[in-house]
């Protein structure tokens, strides 16, 4: 991972900003720092940051919107950081392009964290044949898995259900967008029913299905994939 690249700031507290500069900086990253969402726009299009921090109370737009702008184009992680904290919100931030999510006032430490998986996350090539978790390797092309040497007996959902998950590892993915995703518009709403294919997942996956490592439950939002 090269620290030398650029996070963007985007909020409007300079408190907040002059924090994270501190912060940042002194783990080897470069700042650049908008306290407005069309300054935010501009500097994310002339700096091209490795990763953006977003607010989503900005004074001239809602972060939200902000949001959405910049991911018509902007492939690289964004991690919200927001006082607004209800379930809704978070959900709504993610099912709208945030990678992560985290609530004011935080730990300077766990966003540090979420910076390293997000950037990790970031820089994986798309096309890497093996995605690797220990003894848990999720080989794409060849639509299997195995664990400890062994390919793992999957259906076809189960094993669309662990790429899905495998490839946003470290990234939380809602109910909403994982069933979008895996079964169509139709199942949005079907919570329960990705709940059991989650646990018959597990069952596979984990070394001890009842305290999972891997398959991670956000609860009220959705799930973790952790490396």
């Amino acid at each position: 991972m090269n620290l030398t690249e650029t996070i963007l700031v985007i909020d409007d507290e300079v408190q907040i900003r002059r924090l994270l500069e501190i912060t940042l900086s002194s783990n080897g990253f470069k700042i650049s720092e908008a306290g407005t969402g069309k300054d935010g726009l501009i500097a994310a299009a002339t700096h091209h940051p490795a990763l953006i921090i977003l607010d989503l109370g900005l004074p001239d737009t809602d972060g939200i919107e902000i949001l959405k702008k910049i991911r018509e184009w902007y492939q690289k992680p964004i991690i919200v950081l927001s006082v607004r904290n209800s379930e809704d919100d978070i959900i709504n931030a993610l099912d709208n392009g945030a990678n992560d999510y985290l609530t004011k006032p935080f730990r300077t430490g766990e966003l540090l964290a979420r910076i390293r998986v997000a950037l990790r996350q970031g820089q994986e090539s798309e096309d890497n044949p093996n995605l690797t978790f220990g003894t848990l390797i999720v080989d794409l092309p060849n639509h299997i898995a195995r664990k400890n040497g062994e390919i793992l007996k999957l259906t076809s959902t189960e094993f669309s259900l662990l790429a899905l998950l495998a490839k946003n590892s470290g990234r939380v993915l809602t109910h909403q967008a994982i069933l979008k995703e895996i079964w169509g518009f139709g199942y949005v709403g079907q919570t329960q029913y990705l709940r059991v294919f989650v646990a018959q997942l597990r069952k596979k996956i984990e070394d001890d299905p009842a305290k999972p490592r891997l398959l991670i439950t956000e609860s009220g939002i959705g799930y973790r994939f952790h490396e």
